[in-house]
């Protein structure tokens, strides 16, 4: 599978894993030419911005030991932060907020995803 659908499907998955888990989805894929959120949520008062990193078990460039979440290194963090701050000045949101990542591994030979949520990654 080519990355921007399997980085659409992770997404997804994850929007309806957060759900599960108690989040409220207030937007998806914010975009700013600085940088980009893929979903923004509030789970228990606090305003929380969450990468999403999706893999394919399917895909054999992504060796079978790596988490899609070890993808997330400290640059991508530090551009997520910034733009997190400057989502919440627009928004004149004052909330206590955090960076959270969502790994997700998909496997289409058996129709499965696992998400694994890391909360406050910055």
């Amino acid at each position: 599978m080519h990355r921007r659908p399997v980085g659409d499907m992770g997404e997804s998955v994850a929007v309806d894993f957060l759900r599960r888990k108690g989040f409220e989805i207030l937007e998806r894929n914010y975009l700013k030419p600085w940088g980009e959120i893929d979903i923004v949520g509030v789970k228990g008062g606090i305003v929380r911005f969450l990468e999403v990193k999706t893999i394919s078990r399917e895909n054999s460039a992504v060796p079978m030991h790596h988490q899609p979440e070890d993808l997330v290194d400290r640059r991508k963090l530090a551009k997520l932060a910034r733009t997190a701050q400057l989502y919440m000045e627009e928004k004149g949101d004052t909330r206590e907020y955090q960076i959270d990542v969502v790994g997700v591994v998909l496997s289409h030979k058996t129709r499965t995803a696992r998400c694994r949520l890391l909360e406050q990654a910055l």
